[in-house]
């Protein structure tokens, strides 16, 4: 097995070290060093989003989040440690957080403004090949379960009557699907 690089050839030995001497030295007031990395560590990010989730509109959203959340908690850096992990494990929960305030924001909407919104019922193909591109890695239940209470905004129990299940099984269903999201997104951190 050899060392992985990325599509510029480099590698991630070198990214590492890039990354963590750039937040020591924008740590210490460098503003150049600074604009450097949030502009490479976002690029980044949005791949790595892109490849967990697909082509979903909150990706940018996501990018811009996690790049305010490691503004905000750069001080807790620390440079005897590697960059890459303290990065993802940041990038790993916004995901999680904006995809749970996405499920909360739509079902507090009222029910005709949400069903203009939704492009169709769950069980349109659209919809179903949509799930599979932005949910790629999960069961079918999951991945389904996900699309009607976090992209769709049902609730748990419009969501399990439309499935043919209790709320209890959705309401697991949608846990295990946002576990596995969080264990999907955790690989990368090595």
């Amino acid at each position: 097995m050899g060392i992985e690089q990325d599509h510029s050839g480099t590698t991630r030995v070198e990214e590492e070290a890039r990354w963590s001497n750039w937040m020591v030295s924008a740590n210490a007031g460098d503003a150049d060093a600074y604009a450097k990395l949030l502009e490479e560590i976002g690029g980044v990010m949005e791949q790595y989003l892109r490849r967990r989730f697909g082509e979903v509109d909150f990706i940018e959203d996501c990018v811009q989040e996690c790049l305010l959340a490691i503004h905000r908690a750069r001080a807790t850096f620390d440079s005897t440690r590697r960059f890459r992990p303290w990065m993802f494990a940041i990038v790993r929960h916004k995901a999680i957080d904006m995809l749970r305030r996405r499920g909360t924001r739509h079902r507090h909407e009222a029910p005709e403004r949400r069903d203009q919104e939704s492009a169709a019922p769950a069980t349109d193909p659209a919809i179903a090949i949509q799930a599979a591109e932005a949910l790629k890695g999960l069961a079918r239940e999951q991945r389904d379960a996900l699309l009607m209470t976090k992209y769709q905004g049902y609730s748990l129990n419009e969501a399990a009557r439309q499935e043919g299940v209790s709320v209890t099984a959705m309401k697991s269903r949608v846990h295990r699907g946002l576990r596995q999201i969080k264990r999907l997104l955790a690989e990368d951190e090595d």
